[in-house]
């Protein structure tokens, strides 16, 4: 316990909230409904007091740099752990790092809710209007947040992010010499996680499933199950690992032809996949050195290939190869 770490979750978090709203425009109209002026709105990361304050310190309305309006602020407001969440504190997972070579062992994460408030600050009721048909539409009452939370892992965590509540204030009192603000304050909740210690594992493939099971009742004669089967499940190389060159192409190959001619056709087995560059093939039929194939297999594309293009061929022994993050489909049989 208390092992240094840092996955740096708040931070990210406060930083995906703030680009939701950084885009945000206000488009000014003539007489003719024609757009003559587009300001973004700047956004930034602190209280409103200190924006407000900031105004009412400028009291010479006359100075030629002053702080304009519109303007947003929003900050990081309250940390609540929230139960309703919460997940078994000794379940572990095993996600796979951005490079695919290491699996890590991590517990489930810890569920709790940042607060936020979003303030919008204009000088015009239409300007404050305009902001807020900007930000209300995508929270029903909750927008997701999809946040890499933890470092250099494939793990990537939908964060919730909810509208509570919104609120109003005009301080538009005093002389003419006032400058008047006009205050919308929206508070949201992000429903996070926060994880521990990540550790390395030492965890090779599984390259091998069997499973039995059985159903119905037993036979009259007590000797048998209705229906008793065994399932075994092995995991199929998608890409040829030990360069082996079965043949090449004869001819030129565009993207659609589903005919191709090899040199050697007696070298490519039927039911087999093969590759040429990075598309993947399955092998249909063969008649002499013509091959009648499938292309665009295990998530490859069709692509245009070259004469004397080398054809390579995904085998059995390819599937000892499959290390961890690599990409494999699975064969099925029934024994």
């Amino acid at each position: 316990m208390f092992e240094h770490f840092y996955h740096e979750i708040f931070r990210s978090v406060i930083i995906a909230f703030g680009s939701l709203f950084n885009g945000i425009e206000i488009h000014k109209k003539d007489a003719n409904n024609d757009t003559f002026s587009v300001i973004k709105v700047p956004l930034a990361y602190g209280p409103t007091q200190k924006f407000l304050a900031r105004l009412e310190q400028q009291e010479d309305l006359n100075k030629p740099v002053q702080m304009t309006l519109p303007r947003m602020a929003f900050e990081f407001t309250d940390l609540q752990y929230d139960p309703t969440r919460k997940a078994t504190q000794t379940q572990a997972f095993h996600p796979v790092s951005d490079s695919g070579t290491k699996t890590k062992k991590i517990y489930m994460p810890v569920p709790y809710n940042m607060g936020f408030e979003l303030s919008v600050m204009t000088k015009l009721n239409d300007d404050m209007l305009q902001i807020t048909e900007q930000i209300l539409p995508y929270f029903q009452p909750s927008y997701t947040l999809p946040i890499k939370l933890l470092g250099d892992l494939r793990e990537v965590v939908n964060v919730p992010v909810q509208l509570e509540t919104i609120a109003m204030e005009d301080d538009y009192e005093g002389n003419f010499d006032t400058r008047r603000a006009l205050v919308y304050t929206f508070r949201f909740v992000a429903k996070t996680n926060l994880y521990g210690p990540i550790s390395d594992v030492s965890a090779d493939v599984i390259k091998r499933v069997q499973v039995g099971y059985v159903s119905g009742q037993r036979t009259t004669s007590g000797q048998a199950y209705t229906r008793d089967v065994s399932y075994k499940v092995v995991p199929r190389a998608t890409k040829d690992y030990n360069g082996n060159i079965l043949t090449e192409l004869a001819e030129d190959v565009d993207t659609t032809e589903t005919v191709i001619s090899v040199a050697d056709g007696s070298a490519v087995t039927a039911k087999q996949y093969i590759t040429v560059g990075d598309e993947s093939m399955f092998v249909k039929q063969i008649d002499g050195n013509k091959l009648t194939v499938e292309r665009a297999q295990d998530k490859t594309t069709a692509a245009s290939h070259v004469l004397g293009a080398p054809l390579l061929g995904i085998e059995e022994a390819d599937a000892g190869f499959i290390d961890i993050g690599d990409n494999f489909g699975f064969d099925g049989t029934i024994l």
